[in-house]
């Protein structure tokens, strides 16, 4: 891929470092290709001078502020790996950092998953530097599907990038393909039950119960299943599990946006914007389609929602509107949760990745947020890893903390509404369009 760099983007960019101020008579002269590389580049810094380092990959959190010490620092978070080695590709693409360290980088974080603890192939949700298997939860302290298929798609997107590369690069390919086909999809349908079940564990079994059902976050992870040409499933588990035999079909509409998809949320209503992003950081949703939803549309409606919301300001949260708009699961200011536009689940909290991961989406929409929150913001939301999770006007709260998992979508989502380079990547692997097409899918792309 062909970039191109004046002069003057070189300078801004080498400028980023931790403490860097903003500057505003600077930051009116970026063009929007600057701003967006700008804002990639800084936020990919998480997944690399922030990496854990003992295994290269995505720390859980990480809080520049020290206020709450014990911040998992230490502690791998599955998910927001698979998101970080995406950005990676990324980084490398457009020269944030070199192939070398890229390729380095890359190696060092699949080795470690190679060593890591599994469960019938299935990673934990967080992991020690050891490698060893963290509890999220009480029963919840093993096999964790949906987080494996967030990082499985990655996966395919490592090996598809280097499948013709060096010796060194093919041979990466190779490990990133047995990594992806050592994870055992049909096991966790819970004794061939036609659903996909999101824990299990050897200490406790299923006693966790929680089958995965839409319409959420996790379409993915069906898909992986499907495509799966050791370990998948048949179209039945996604018709009658993920899709329970059509009930995860609705109509209605917000803001004159229709809603076709049936959210797993209280009444008519959309689900945290973050539903639209991490089952599509690989899987193209442009043109996709199946008997269920066009999700292009979905995806926008899903956005757009969130955009007129803020307009809308129903609730009078100080800050809302055009430039500062996206309802999504992050920190908040007590505590942590799944924001959303409905009374209940809006507590006045922006979380920038909302926006900025829906750039495909809605592109003049999330650069006006992106503007407005490096230009007139500055130093209140951003900082050496980019823009910070969250932040309340009417709370006067600007926590200076990052989340792995909101982090890695900014970096990717913006990439494929650029260039699609993820996109592409993910969908020209074989075993995906022929899961694809398994499921009933239709797409330009398969």
């Amino acid at each position: 891929m062909k970039f191109l760099y004046t002069i003057s983007l070189f300078v801004i960019l080498s400028s980023c470092g931790t403490q860097q101020k903003t500057n505003v008579a600077s930051q009116k002269k970026l063009t929007d290709d600057q701003l967006l590389t700008l804002v990639q580049k800084q936020t990919y810094k998480y997944f690399y001078e922030g990496a854990e380092p003992i295994s290269g990959l995505s720390r859980e959190r990480y809080h520049s502020d020290n206020i709450y010490p014990s911040n998992d620092k230490d502690i791998i978070a599955t998910g927001a790996s698979g998101f970080g080695i995406m950005g990676t590709i990324v980084a490398i693409e457009r020269k944030f950092i070199t192939k070398k360290q890229g390729y380095d980088h890359l190696k060092k974080g699949l080795d470690f998953l190679a060593k890591a603890d599994r469960f019938h192939g299935v990673w934990a949700h967080w992991m020690h530097p050891s490698g060893k298997a963290k509890a999220f939860g009480k029963n919840d302290d093993a096999g964790d599907l949906v987080e494996t298929s967030f990082l499985a798609q990655a996966l395919v997107c490592v090996r598809q990038y280097y499948a013709n590369g060096n010796a060194e690069e093919k041979e990466l390919a190779r490990k990133a393909d047995e990594l992806w086909k050592g994870i055992e999809w049909n096991f966790f349908r819970q004794n061939n039950q036609n659903v996909l079940y999101w824990h299990w564990s050897p200490n406790t079994g299923w006693k966790m119960n929680f089958a995965i059902t839409g319409y959420n976050e996790c379409l993915i992870t069906y898909v992986m299943a499907a495509c799966s040409p050791t370990h998948g499933v048949p179209a039945a588990v996604y018709h009658q599990g993920w899709a329970k035999s059509g009930a995860i079909n609705t109509s209605f509409s917000m803001y004159g946006h229709p809603v076709k998809l049936k959210h797993n949320v209280v009444g008519q209503n959309v689900g945290p914007l973050f539903w639209a992003h991490y089952s599509y950081l690989g899987l193209n949703p442009k043109g996709l389609k199946d008997k269920y939803a066009d999700y292009w549309e979905e995806n926008k409606s899903h956005t757009l929602i969130n955009y007129d919301y803020a307009i809308a300001n129903p609730k009078g949260f100080k800050g809302y509107g055009a430039n500062s708009w996206g309802l999504t699961a992050s920190y908040s200011v007590k505590g942590y949760a799944a924001h959303m536009p409905s009374e209940g689940e809006d507590k006045g909290v922006i979380s920038p990745t909302a926006a900025l991961s829906s750039y495909p989406y809605a592109p003049k929409e999330s650069m006006q947020m992106i503007r407005h929150l490096y230009e007139n913001m500055g130093d209140k939301v951003w900082g050496e890893f980019g823009f910070y999770d969250a932040y309340s006007e009417t709370a006067n709260w600007y926590p200076k903390r990052y989340i792995g998992i909101d982090q890695g979508p900014i970096v990717v989502m913006i990439e494929n509404g650029r260039t699609g380079l993820l996109w592409n990547l993910f969908m020209s692997a074989p075993e995906i369009k022929t899961g694809l097409k398994k499921l009933g899918f239709e797409s330009p792309k398969i």
